[in-house]
């Protein structure tokens, strides 16, 4: 704990200790000489051993000062001394990027349309949302509010018993673990917060206890993370960096050739002082999260209750439970159930609450995230947010991350998702609401309230025969069970649409992070380009560019491929017919409700009306080559995993069907596949084939589409004939007692049509699954690495069951991962999750490359989002880093890996 101060001068003489203790001992420079020669010899034998002083600085996690008394005890003998840290050079990054970083100064990578101003306003406002942890905002529906008066008494409840059982946990000696600590972290309020939003948030069917506590004990787990870091002084510092980086990004600052992740690694540097910015959050083991959420789960049950004469008064008046923990079957499985009472359920239907509260980590961020510098630090600024998604209780994916030194093209790409800013398209959220309070539209994808739902009760009648009792129970079970849905559809659109109104004069971002296999996802889980054509449609980027000379036929364009139609026809042809409806594109635009409403018969009816109001608004303008267009163009790939089978397999036929080879006519390998079957249905017909004749006139695109575009994803014949069982009872016509047969008939038709057209696929498919299995049969899980140097580890692990006793509300059986991999699990996955993390390099390369020619770049997995002015350049970059990323020997070098890896002598 000693801090030196001491100048050399000639001569012996005194020096104050400065001692945490506060002693006040006067020490002599011998004292002092000793000191340093101690430090001398240390790191003497840290240079021995191969650690530099560098790395203990790039390595080590400092907290508060403990960096600063490191740095001037080495000055004390090296008083020259300064931290240097190396960036990755590109030398080791893969060959797809090389080119990419040794270039980059060439680069003028895009700047937002914010001043450095404006972006540290926003920092600041985004800091201290995180700082509070939630954020409330208004809801959307009209409703009563409800009874403030009961919130207030629950939290009065709340509070009280949490401190009675936590004095009673903290006076039991034998408890065998103690949660008293966990219990003391936060004021006694924000627990109580915590669990008043678990209420609210009920879902009226109930919830797994195991998923409710879990999600109790995270969501303290997070509030607790956010508090250490404003005490251990890394929110001032985190403040100084961030508002150094938005220079960066910033359009009324210089130009930087520096990546976002290099920026800000470089800026730590600068800041060395104080406290690790990137120091990772030691995160609880699941079954601390599990029992602190059990506890807090428990006394909710036992304290909350509610007068029984709230809805009826002429009921008898008594205090009853608004929570019961109960048991339920799942599968064969028993597992426990906290269930709301009715009453709450009545409350939640009839009195809405005015005010939302969600966690600060569901909201998109109002200011530019985080840039990802390591794999344990990005994202949001004070939340802990974790870069690979997993399953609870696989780790392996975790400490491969932590040992690989060449993931920066990936953080580069997640960032480079990340920093695109959007905005909500107020004149689509405004009708979407008005018909979501206006009783819904099913045909719209709009979730009616609870007043629609059916109305069944049962009730004894002398008269009823036994078959009616059982029909009236059946209807019972039934309107139950949709109104159980309807409820659950209706909160998730009332938060979707409430966070988008509460952000509707905003600007704001998504910060993102992937899953085991490389595939990118953002991070707010309600509102983000990811969900349904309505979150879709009420997107748009925020910063605008002219249409150009192209611009507005690709509006139109993108009009068409939205509308379902046309999907055999030319760009040209698709240019034509958006032409020829132009007065319904107008109409549509101008009384989306009250005209012809042709928007509403297409594919995907909010994203059309959406584009037919740009494209009326561009129309309109003076120069159409000069409006401002926010609006998110789509490129999608055509079946997307067999495109990379037939890469791969260099099927000339395959890579034909699904658009790798020139053609006039784009090709839709549905299409294909479907006439192949209906040729092979209508020669078994001659041939006097029942199923044959009874399927006539009923195969299409529709019914095969599904199944095809699984059957890269691994899916078994069981499972695509249940795929066309179900496309076969939509239509109404069909014969439905020979949908089970017809099905069975029609999967091994589209296996043995598909088997013909991508022979190569079926090859590759056989030796990855063959592979996975000789891995998993030696008793190791199955793991690769991407082109772009990501390692990939498939999760899937023999498992048991392991039972807690968790307090006194029940015990708790999770599984737990064995040592052993899934051998069926692990064989059956591999070819998907390895096309699958193809897929993502490919998205990766493309987001990086756009990135450095200025574009603007989203990504939904195969289906790539940028201005209509950019479409072309974006799809000249798509095109060119897909044969980039096949023109590297992928199977080969996959070879190589699993024989290295797995082989103990391999050839």
């Amino acid at each position: 704990g000693l801090q030196w101060s001491v100048s050399i001068k000639s001569g012996p003489r005194k020096e104050k200790c400065h001692c945490t203790s506060g002693c006040s001992s006067n020490w002599t420079i011998k004292t002092w000489n000793t000191d340093c020669l101690f430090i001398s010899r240390c790191l003497n034998q840290m240079e021995k051993n191969g650690v530099s002083v560098d790395d203990v600085f790039s390595q080590c996690v400092f907290q508060q000062d403990e960096g600063d008394m490191v740095l001037k005890a080495v000055r004390s003998v090296q008083p020259d001394y300064q931290p240097h840290f190396n960036l990755i050079k590109n030398e080791y990054f893969s060959p797809l990027v090389k080119d990419f970083y040794a270039q980059k100064g060439d680069y003028q990578y895009p700047k937002l349309d914010l001043t450095q101003k404006e972006l540290q306003e926003r920092f600041k406002r985004q800091l201290s949302i995180e700082q509070a942890c939630t954020v409330t905002i208004d809801s959307v529906e009209i409703s009563k509010p409800v009874t403030a008066k009961i919130i207030k008494m629950w939290h009065k409840i709340l509070l009280q018993a949490l401190r009675e059982s936590r004095m009673n946990l903290a006076q039991n000696k034998d408890d065998r673990f103690s949660l008293y600590p966990y219990l003391c972290l936060l004021k006694d309020e924000e627990y109580v917060d915590v669990m008043i939003q678990t209420i609210a948030k009920m879902p009226m069917s109930g919830d797994a206890l195991k998923f409710v506590a879990g999600e109790l004990g995270q969501k303290i787990y997070s509030k607790y993370t956010v508090h250490q870091k404003q005490q251990n002084h890394i929110t001032d510092k985190l403040v100084n960096i961030y508002n150094d980086y938005t220079e960066l990004l910033a359009k009324d600052t210089k130009v930087y050739n520096d990546l976002p992740r290099e920026r800000w690694c470089k800026l730590e540097m600068e800041n060395i002082a104080g406290p690790t910015v990137q120091a990772g959050s030691t995160n609880w083991p699941y079954i601390i999260t599990l029992e602190l959420g059990t506890f807090l789960v428990n006394i909710m049950v036992k304290n909350l209750k509610i007068n029984s004469d709230i809805i009826n008064p002429s009921h008898t008046r008594q205090l009853i439970p608004i929570l019961y923990h109960m048991y339920a079957f799942r599968s064969t499985r028993q597992i426990g159930f906290i269930k709301p009472h009715p009453i709450l359920s009545h409350i939640q239907q009839e009195a809405m609450q005015i005010k939302l509260t969600f966690d600060s980590n569901v909201i998109p961020m109002l200011c530019p995230p985080v840039p990802w510098c390591s794999v344990k630090f990005g994202a949001y600024l004070l939340t802990p947010t974790k870069l690979m998604r997993a399953m609870e209780g696989a780790t392996q994916h975790e400490k491969l991350l932590e040992k690989s030194q060449n993931i920066q093209p990936v953080l580069d790409s997640l960032n480079q998702l990340g920093n695109c800013p959007w905005k909500i398209n107020k004149p689509v959220l405004d009708i979407i609401i008005s018909i979501f309070n206006d009783r819904g539209c099913d045909k719209l994808d709009i979730p009616p309230p609870l007043s629609e739902a059916p109305k069944v009760t049962y009730s004894f009648d002398p008269t009823h025969t036994s078959a009616d009792k059982v029909r009236l129970r059946k209807e019972m079970i039934e309107a139950k069970k949709k109104t159980t849905e309807m409820h659950s559809m209706r909160m998730d659109a009332l938060y979707k649409l409430s966070i988008a109104n509460h952000l509707r004069d905003e600007i704001f971002w998504f910060p993102h992070n992937m899953d085991f296999r490389g595939r990118t996802y953002p991070c707010p889980p309600y509102l983000n380009h990811l969900g349904s054509d309505v979150t879709r449609a009420i997107l748009q980027f925020a910063e605008g560019k002219p249409l150009g000379p192209k611009g507005l036929d690709w509006l139109k364009i993108h009009l068409v491929n939205l509308t379902g139609l046309k999907k055999n026809s030319s760009l040209q042809g698709r240019l034509e017919y958006a032409t020829t409806i132009m007065e319904d594109i107008l109409d549509s635009a101008d009384n989306p409700l009250h005209g012809g409403k042709w928007w509403m018969d297409v594919d995907e009816p909010w994203q059309a009306l959406a584009c037919c109001m740009e494209i009326a608004n561009a129309v309109r303008s003076p120069d159409p080559t000069q409006f401002i267009s926010h609006f998110p163009v789509h490129q999608d790939g055509s079946c997307n995993g067999l495109q990379h089978y037939a890469a791969l397999g260099r099927d000339v036929i395959g890579a034909t069907s699904v658009n790798l080879v020139p053609c006039e006519l784009p090709q839709d390998v549905y299409s294909v596949v479907a006439q192949q079957v209906e040729e092979l249905r209508a020669l078994d017909a001659k041939k006097n084939v029942k199923i044959a004749k009874i399927l006539e006139g009923f195969i299409n695109r529709k019914v095969v589409k599904q199944t095809v575009m699984t059957v890269v994803y691994g899916v078994t014949r069981y499972g695509g004939r249940l795929q066309i069982a179900k496309r076969l009872k939509e239509i109404d016509v069909f014969p439905k007692e020979h949908v089970w047969s017809a099905s069975n008939y029609l999967v091994h038709l589209v296996f043995s049509g598909l088997k013909e057209m991508f022979k190569g696929t079926r090859q590759i498919q056989d030796w990855l699954t063959e592979s996975a299995r000789f891995i998993s049969k030696s008793g190791h899980t199955v793991e690769w690495m991407t082109p772009l140097g990501l390692p990939i580890i498939q999760p899937y692990h023999q498992t048991q069951s392991k039972v807690f006793f968790i307090l006194s509300i029940q015990c708790l059986c999770f599984l737990s991962f064995l040592r052993m991999p899934d051998t069926v699990k692990q064989k059956n996955a591999f070819p998907p999750n390895f096309i699958h993390s193809l897929d993502s390099t490919h998205m990766m390369l493309t987001a990086l490359h756009c990135y450095s020619a200025d574009l603007t770049f989203v990504s939904v997995h195969d289906c790539f989002w940028t201005h209509a002015l950019t479409v072309d350049t974006m799809n000249k970059v798509c095109r060119e880093q897909f044969v980039a990323l096949h023109s590297q020997p992928i199977l080969q070098e996959l070879s190589n890996f699993l024989l290295n890896k797995y082989c103990s002598s391999p050839p």
